[in-house]
């Protein structure tokens, strides 16, 4: 109750002198940071504060695309959550690319109209990017709503999958530029509203497997009521509002959807594992974001699900095909107050530096994100307000978020980023609002050397971060290959927004990407190993990883920050069959790849 009261305090103050105002780009005269908030956007600007990320979009090629999410009045949730994306070298070329998942509208979805395109974008480098959607053939036109990256073939090129409202797509990479959609040939055409997917082997064949979140069981003609009925219906009659305003219903009170396991059999297509393997959802929750990732360190992967508004699933990997549900008893299913939260995006991360993988979870407004610390053994702590990412998050509604170090400095930061699903949130005088900033968070561990605590970075005038926006997907990436992290999000109803990391740090780091030994059946992409890499006292960990943040896809070449260090003690790799290797590093600021059972390139 304290944090509510503090949280409505601290707006209330702040809106009180500037709601009449028009938004406020810059800090006070004496270049102290400000919260505003305003009919049009929310967030902290300091014109005191140097610029981390600049807004690169304009010149990139990338404004030719704009997501399109359902109508501007929102009236139904599925107009609320898609635009997504992935980055991912579909060429080869050592460049990141970006995929652009786009969404679609009721009209479309009744044959009244063209469903929107989706669009790849190849990476030509400094900063530019082609639109090579016709030629790749992966426009998608369905209502997208996620996308994850594996090398499902191990044939060396990466591949895609499309989770749709409607029937999902597996793009298979040909090798030459273009993909073809084998979903209906390998037994991934799957209906229905799928989300977040994520790729992984969890039964250790050396094949990839896949695992399918769905949403809602969402009928087109069985409409729940809608913002436009209020007209028609009194207040009593119309049951979803939010603070006494109506808007769009969900997903409490709709059909929850079941997920779906497919285990990769050895011809290449996929069989529905669900039951056999004990991932059946037994409670038809809202499912939104997953990820394999060996959580209790037993080299095997397990699987994290987050779900809105219901508790979030973690299955341990029993190692004989089977997996445990042990959401409550780990205490990831629930918040520190016991309540379920409206789980949105999915960061994945040893933050901490204690060697165990962590996660951090975004959430609605009015409620606050959720820092998941590891305490080994399967358990979790929630430590959100004692590490600094409570308070500054409750104005917010989060959707992607990841772990990164963006200043090199050895230690993982987080970034999240956020947008309201209410047009209506801009009629009110306090709180939110619908477009809204994205969210950094500097790791202050490695200078205060106690326990870990972020604290959030304000934005420097007309930079990057001081923009306002509706995001949903988000994703990392090197893409001028500088060593410093930059991030793209996909924007609901407008163009993406890529952001250039131009901060000033000097710290050293190195890029390391993996490759798999299939015949000793780690998969060709080497997705569910491990790399630790230990400077002195400090020993980092580095997962790899298919989809997590929100339905979207981080580039998956580890990246690692160095600090002022100028050579690495150790550099260990735990491939996803459980060999461990140990690699010499002979240089660093350069990209470092890994063969298993090789030499070092």
């Amino acid at each position: 109750m304290k944090k509510t009261l503090f949280f409505v305090t601290l707006i209330l103050g702040a809106a009180s002198s500037l709601i009449a105002q028009k938004p406020q780009m810059g800090g006070s005269s004496t270049g102290e940071a400000k919260t505003y908030s305003t009919r049009r956007t929310i967030g902290i600007v300091d014109e005191k504060a140097r610029a981390i990320y600049e807004d690169a979009t304009a010149n990139t090629g990338l404004v030719n695309f704009r997501c399109v999410s359902g109508n501007a009045e929102k009236n139904y949730i599925i107009e609320t959550t898609a635009c997504t994306v992935a980055v991912f070298d579909y060429d080869n070329d050592g460049k990141p690319d970006i995929y652009l998942l786009n969404g679609s509208t009721m009209n479309a979805e009744r044959g009244k109209e063209k469903p929107a395109k989706s669009a790849l974008f190849r990476n030509l480098g400094n900063w530019k990017f082609e639109d090579v959607t016709e030629k790749a053939g992966v426009a998608n036109e369905r209502w997208g709503m996620g996308a994850a990256v594996a090398d499902y073939d191990n044939d060396g090129d990466a591949d895609l999958f499309v989770a749709n409202y409607g029937t999902s797509r597996l793009y298979r990479n040909n090798g030459n530029g273009t993909f073809t959609d084998v979903a209906e040939k390998v037994g991934l055409a799957i209906k229905g509203w799928h989300t977040g997917a994520t790729f992984g082997d969890y039964d250790k064949d050396g094949r990839v497997d896949l695992f399918v979140p769905a949403y809602l069981d969402f009928d087109f003609n069985n409409l729940p009521p809608s913002p436009a009925d209020s007209k028609e219906m009194s207040g009593a009659a119309n049951p979803c509002q939010f603070r006494a305003q109506p808007v769009m219903c969900g997903p409490r009170g709709l059909k929850g959807a079941k997920d779906r396991l497919f285990r990769q059999k050895t011809d290449g297509t996929f069989e529905d594992a669900s039951v056999k393997a004990g991932v059946t959802d037994e409670g038809d929750y809202y499912g939104f974001s997953s990820v394999f990732i060996d959580v209790d360190d037993d080299r095997d992967l397990d699987l994290l699900v987050v779900n809105d508004s219901t508790p979030k699933q973690l299955y341990i990997n029993k190692g004989d095909g089977t997996f445990e549900e042990t959401g409550y008893a780990s205490g990831i299913a629930l918040n520190e107050n016991g309540r379920e939260q409206a789980g949105m995006g999915l960061a994945v991360g040893d933050y901490d530096n204690d060697g165990r993988v962590d996660f951090h979870i975004t959430n609605f407004s009015d409620d606050s994100n959720t820092l998941y610390r590891n305490d080994g053994g399967g358990n979790f702590s929630d430590i959100t307000f004692q590490a600094g990412l409570g308070e500054p998050t409750i104005p917010f509604l989060g959707w992607g978020t990841a772990f990164f170090d963006f200043d090199n400095d050895g230690w993982k930061d987080v970034i999240v980023a956020n947008g309201h699903v209410y047009p209506a949130v801009d009629n009110f005088q306090w709180g939110t609002s619908y477009a809204q900033q994205m969210l950094l968070f500097k790791n202050t561990k490695s200078a205060s050397g106690g326990q870990t605590r972020f604290e959030r970075i304000a934005a420097a005038p007309n930079s990057g971060l001081a923009k306002s926006f509706n995001a949903r997907g988000m994703a990392i990436a090197d893409f001028d290959q500088d060593g410093k992290l930059d991030v793209v999000t996909a924007n609901s109803g407008a163009v993406p927004t890529l952001l250039r990391n131009v901060s000033e740090s000097k710290n050293n780091w190195l890029r390391i990407k993996l490759i798999g030994d299939v015949a000793k059946k780690t998969p060709k992409d080497a997705i569910g190993s491990t790399v630790f890499v230990t400077i002195g006292k400090l020993r980092q960990r580095f997962d790899s990883t298919s989809g997590a943040n929100y339905a979207s896809q981080d580039e998956q070449t580890i990246h690692v920050g160095l600090g002022d260090a100028t050579k690495i003690d150790k550099l260990e790799v735990v491939w996803a069959n459980g060999q461990i290797e140990i690699f010499p590093v002979e240089a660093i600021n350069k990209l470092l790849t890994l063969k298993q059972n090789d030499k070092v390139k």
